[in-house]
C-alpha cells in the first residue's frame, strides 16, 4: 500500500479540504534543494518547505550537531532549570539581534512566538494598572493560527469561524506605494486613543499575503508613532528572519528597533520545531515584581529543548559562513535578472524582489480566490514539472534554499515561464 493510501486512513493535513484536495505526495528522501517521492520522482523545493530549510534537506552539519547533543542531554524541563545550549544560543543571538533586544523566551513555532508577544503586551499594561485589550495590525497580515495570532491575522477566511472569540484588532493599510499616507494617518489616530497595547507587523514583506513588499523608511515612521504614544511594536520575523531579505533580519534595514521580535521557521534549519520571542528590558521589567501574580505564566513542555538549541546554533554557524553569505548575494542577483526579464511579459502584472525572495503576479480574468481554480492549476502544473511552488491566488513566489544551484534555479525559472504561457 502506498504512503498516499495509508495517509488517507488517519491523517488530517493543514490548510486542506480533504473532500476536494489532491492526495498528498509521499516524500521519502531529501538532499540539498531536492526531494524524491515514493515513486522516485524528483522535485526542486523552490520554497524551502514553507521557508524553513535554508541550508538544504538532510544537512549533515546540523544533523551532526543534533546527534552530538542527543548523546549528552536530549531534554530537560526549563522551569527551574537551564542548560548550556540555551545559554549559548541566547548569547549568540544577542550578538545578531538589534541592540534593544535583551531577553529571550522560548516556545515551539511561529504562532506561539506571536501568541507570547501579544500576551506580554497586554499583561504589561495590566500589571501597570492600565488595562489595554486591543492591538493594531496590517490588512491581509498573517501571524499564525493560535488565537491571538489569528486575531492579528487579516486573511479573513483563515479566521472567520472564530470571529466572536478573538481579541479586538484594528487594521491599517499596508504602506505600499499609494497607501503610505493613509497607513500613517490611520496609525496616528489609533495610537492617540491610548487603547492599544501593541502594533504587530511583518517587517518589509507580508509572506502569506503574496510576498507584498514595502519600504523600511515608512515602517520606521510607523514605529516612531508607536514609540511616541506608548504602543509596543512587535516585529514578526518568523518568515523574514535569518537571511531571506538579504540581511540577517528584516529589522536590520530599519533605523528604529522593535520592542519585541518573533523568530522561528529557519531558526533550526528545518529540523526541530523551535521558536523565540525577544523583548526589551522595559518589557521584562514590567513583570519583575515581588507580586508573583505579575509573572508571565506561560510555558511549553519543550521550551528551550536542548536538541533544538543545538540545531539552531549549527544553523547560525552555517548562516554566518562566507559561503552562505555569498549564496545570498548570488541568488539575489539571479532573482533580479529573472524579474527584469519576466516583468515585461504581457501576462505578468507585477514582479518584485527582496533578498532571495521573488514574487510575480500573473494576470487572469475575474477575481481569484486564495485557493481558487487558477491557483490550483498553477500548483498542479508546477508539481507535474517537478517543482514545488505554492502560489497565493495568482501570485507565484520563489523563496529557495540558500544552497540551491544556479542550474536548479534556471529550471525553476523555465517552468514558471512555461506556466505563464500555458496555464489559463
Amino acid at each position: 500500500m502506498s504512503l498516499q493510501d495509508r495517509d488517507s486512513q488517519f491523517l488530517w493535513h493543514p490548510y486542506t479540504q480533504h473532500k476536494t484536495a489532491t492526495p498528498p505526495i509521499g516524500i521519502v528522501k531529501g538532499e540539498g534543494a531536492l526531494l524524491w517521492d515514493e515513486e522516485g520522482k524528483q522535485y526542486i523545493d523552490a520554497i524551502a518547505s514553507w521557508w524553513v530549510n535554508p541550508y538544504g534537506h538532510s544537512n549533515k552539519y546540523i544533523a551532526e550537531a543534533i546527534y552530538k547533543q542527543l548523546t549528552s542531554l536530549e531534554h530537560v524541563l526549563f522551569g527551574g532549570f537551564t542548560h548550556e545550549p540555551a545559554v549559548v544560543l541566547a548569547e549568540r543571538l544577542m550578538e545578531l539581534l538589534p541592540s534593544g533586544q535583551k531577553k529571550i523566551f522560548f516556545s515551539d513555532n511561529g504562532s506561539t512566538a506571536v501568541e507570547i508577544a501579544v500576551k506580554v503586551a497586554l499583561q504589561y499594561f495590566y500589571n501597570k494598572g492600565d488595562k489595554r485589550t486591543k492591538i493594531i495590525a496590517f490588512e491581509n497580515a498573517f501571524h499564525g493560527d493560535t488565537f491571538a495570532a489569528m486575531a492579528a491575522s487579516g486573511i479573513s477566511f483563515f479566521t472567520e469561524a472564530f470571529r466572536g472569540s478573538l481579541i479586538e484588532v484594528q487594521r491599517i493599510p499596508v504602506p505600499v506605494e499609494g497607501k503610505k499616507e493613509e497607513s500613517i494617518e490611520s496609525l496616528k489616530k489609533l495610537a492617540l486613543t491610548g487603547e492599544y497595547a501593541a502594533f504587530i507587523f511583518e517587517p518589509l514583506v507580508q509572506g502569506a499575503a503574496g510576498m507584498v513588499m514595502y519600504a523600511p523608511e515608512v515602517l520606521d515612521e510607523l514605529m516612531a508613532i508607536c514609540k511616541g504614544n506608548n504602543v509596543f511594536t512587535i516585529a514578526d520575523e518568523v518568515m523574514t528572519g535569518f537571511g531571506k531579505t538579504g540581511k540577517t533580519f528584516a529589522c536590520d534595514y530599519l533605523m528604529r528597533q522593535p520592542d519585541m521580535m518573533c523568530l522561528s521557521k529557519a531558526l533550526t534549519g528545518g529540523t526541530i520545531p523551535m521558536a523565540i520571542t525577544t523583548f526589551t528590558q522595559e518589557l521584562f521589567d514590567g513583570f519583575y515584581d515581588d507580586d508573583v501574580n505579575k509573572a508571565l505564566f506561560h510555558g511549553h513542555t519543550f521550551t528551550a529543548n536542548p536538541t533544538g538549541c543545538a540545531a539552531a546554533l549549527a544553523s547560525l554557524d552555517l548562516l554566518q559562513t562566507n559561503e552562505m553569505q555569498d549564496n545570498l548575494v548570488r541568488i539575489n542577483k539571479k532573482q533580479l535578472a529573472f524579474r527584469k526579464e519576466i516583468e515585461s511579459h504581457p501576462r505578468v502584472k507585477t514582479a518584485r524582489v527582496l533578498g532571495v525572495i521573488l514574487a510575480l503576479e500573473i494576470a487572469r480574468e475575474g477575481n481569484e480566490d486564495y485557493y481558487g481554480g487558477f491557483r490550483n492549476r498553477l500548483y498542479d502544473f508546477f508539481l507535474n514539472n517537478g517543482v514545488i511552488l505554492r502560489p497565493v491566488g495568482n501570485i507565484v513566489y520563489i523563496l529557495p534554499p540558500y544552497i540551491i544551484s544556479d542550474e536548479l534555479l534556471e529550471i525553476v525559472y523555465a517552468v514558471i515561464r512555461q506556466a505563464i504561457e500555458e496555464v489559463q
